[in-house]
């Protein structure tokens, strides 16, 4: 949910039977950046990418050039061009395109919209622009975009083998303005112009429209029915489902007798994504749950992953990973079934109004810690290699608390108890987090012991994610290890004054023996960076998403992340009495004092106190 020329030359590989394109990669290439909101120009119509006729309006204008906000990313390899990579994100680029108020300071009232970031060049650069219907989109492909909304994030990704690419996304904000949530979830659809049969390098370009797979029910704040947490999937495997698109997210009722609660929901499409049947609810008795995330392996059965919270209010004592199976191409699934609790990671603090929270910053989000920090729970990723046909296997990652590492804080921060639960239930104990993987054999039920991907006695391990496609499995995530102040008492990039600073990097690392071993994890990022500026909600708390992305195809692996390399600091000019960060995670801005004793709105942001970009590379 939302709340952001290196040359290759192309060689030809078989993977699985097919032919495929490939590419060669330097020894160190740097990284690359999906977002170019930093240039006039910097983001491209779909229209006109598909077609080449010019076609701009004022988002897109805003867009190149406003230094803004990306985060949650998404990235998928073409299975039949590896120099074709679809990128997305929860992209703020058009927020400051409304004006501005009586102080001159810009009005952001603009849309939050899905980035459709494409690479023609195995990642080697990226022309950004925004899936079609966005609030002042009038190009000619706007008309086909069947969305109520006036935001959208939690974007995912996945291709068939004909060709198109689709993209799911979560949708809430009202064009109104006023503060209902509509809460919809939708999946946008890309073709080859040329048909299946065309150029595998035009894969993907073409628009064909975007369809409301459901409807929350419009309610103010998030009180209603809100459906988040998406994940897609399409089976690839040539068989008699062969591109079916499956979607599932995460439903939310608030406001209830019982508190809030949640529920798996998926809907399936059989005609490449023009229609979609009836939302089914699939998690059948377990509630309070998140991270779903889709598989299909090579005879085209379909799972669901996903984390269960521990909840006193649904009986529920335990976090766990949980998984349900399709045999018919998910028309019915089984009872859910549990694979492993775990203790979670879930950083938490209590606000000086002594509610719990999940981040930390200014003002109203202060916290009795004195720590700046963004919001991170454990997740559950998984996938399948659907060009395995000899197993039938689930490959999941996840990232809890680590046994044997759980410490008093000494402050009001704590980590190893659910977020879900209410404030009564805190501790003070922090713990480092790791990444652990399962292999699951979907055939049988047995499953492998939790294993730690790469056991460190320092830094933090959150994010992961894994992929798996041609007989090599690739992980990623994000790693504080090379932070000099990590401690498992405090949240990620925080000293124990509260003062931030550059503490985040991409690990990677791949099995080509189906997880039973894994390589000496790489670094990936070429500057390590600071996640926990303040640029959300006024400038008072930091946001980093709640995803990181890898896509794989045999040996080419491509990973994305947020990242602030390129974000200015500066001074809250708000902050008579400075905070405990002592500067360091607030961001440039320019207020002047008020008549009435406050301050005006920001009126320069985009002058990179909100630069925070998408970057991505290549993985080992």
């Amino acid at each position: 949910m939302k709340r952001s020329i290196r040359w290759r030359l192309p060689i030809t590989v078989a993977v699985g039977g097919l032919l495929l394109s490939a590419v060669s990669v330097s020894a160190s290439p740097a990284n690359v950046r999906l977002t170019h909101d930093e240039a006039a120009g910097g983001y491209v119509s779909a229209y006109t990418l598909a077609t080449g006729a010019p076609y701009t309006d004022p988002t897109l204008d805003e867009c190149s050039g406003s230094h803004g906000r990306q985060n949650e990313p998404a990235v998928a390899v073409d299975p039949r061009n590896t120099n074709l990579l679809i990128g997305s994100s929860n992209d703020y680029c058009g927020v400051y395109n409304d004006g501005s108020d009586a102080n001159d300071a810009p009005i952001p009232s603009g849309p939050i919209w899905l980035g459709y970031y494409r690479s023609e060049n195995g990642g080697g650069s990226f022309v950004s622009s925004l899936v079609p219907g966005y609030p002042d989109d009038t190009s000619p492909y706007a008309a086909l975009a069947q969305v109520r909304t006036a935001s959208s994030g939690d974007p995912v990704i996945a291709w068939d083998n004909h060709g198109r690419v689709f993209m799911g996304s979560e949708s809430s904000g009202d064009p109104e303005g006023t503060a209902k949530t509509f809460g919809d979830v939708w999946v946008a659809r890309y073709v080859n112009p040329g048909g299946p049969g065309g150029a595998p390098a035009n894969d993907g370009k073409a628009y064909r429209g975007t369809v409301t797979v459901a409807q929350g029910s419009s309610a103010p704040n998030l009180l209603g029915k809100f459906h988040d947490k998406t994940a897609i999937e399409v089976d690839r495997t040539g068989g008699s489902c062969d591109g079916y698109v499956y979607f599932a997210w995460a439903r939310f009722t608030g406001n209830t007798s019982s508190g809030y609660n949640s529920s798996v929901y998926l809907v399936r499409s059989t005609d490449h994504g023009a229609t979609f049947s009836n939302p089914m609810k699939v998690s059948q008795t377990v509630h309070d749950i998140q991270f779903p995330d889709i598989s299909v392996t090579s005879n085209g059965h379909v799972y669901l992953t996903y984390r269960q919270f521990a909840d006193v209010r649904s009986s529920q004592t335990q976090d766990a990973v949980i998984y349900q199976k399709s045999t018919d191409c998910a028309r019915t699934f089984s009872q859910p079934s549990q694979i492993t609790t775990f203790e979670p990671y879930d950083a938490t603090d209590l606000l000086d109004s002594g509610g719990l929270t999940g981040g930390c910053g200014d003002f109203a989000s202060h916290c009795q810690s004195g720590y700046t920090f963004f919001r991170r729970s454990t997740q559950v990723r998984s996938t399948a290699d659907q060009l395995d046909t000899s197993h039938e296997n689930i490959y999941i990652v996840y990232d809890p608390s680590k046994p044997g590492t759980e410490v008093p804080s000494g402050t009001t921060y704590g980590s190893v108890v659910s977020g879900d639960l209410p404030v009564k239930y805190h501790q003070n104990i922090g713990s480092q987090s790791a990444v652990y993987f399962i292999r699951l054999n979907g055939a049988t039920g047995a499953h492998s012991a939790p294993a730690l991907l790469d056991n460190e006695a320092v830094g933090h391990q959150l994010f992961p994610d894994i992929s798996a496609d041609g007989g090599v499995l690739h992980a990623t995530w994000w790693d504080s290890r090379l932070d000099a102040n990590y401690s498992p008492q405090r949240p990620v990039g925080n000293d124990a004054d509260g003062v931030t600073g550059p503490a985040l990097d991409v690990f990677a690392t791949r099995s080509t023996n189906g997880g039973a071993s894994w390589a000496t994890a790489t670094r990936v990022t070429d500057v390590s960076s600071n996640p926990n500026y303040e640029q959300f909600s006024g400038r008072t708390v930091p946001f980093a998403g709640d995803y990181l992305w890898v896509t794989s195809l045999g040996n080419f692996a491509f990973t994305v992340w947020s990242d602030w390399r390129n974000t200015r600091f500066g001074t809250d000019q708000r902050e008579t009495a400075e905070d405990e960060d002592a500067t360091s995670a607030d961001v440039w801005q320019c207020r002047t004092p008020t008549a009435s004793g406050g301050f005006t709105g920001d009126t320069c942001p985009r002058a990179g106190g909100l630069d925070q970009n998408i970057y991505g590379d290549r993985a080992p």
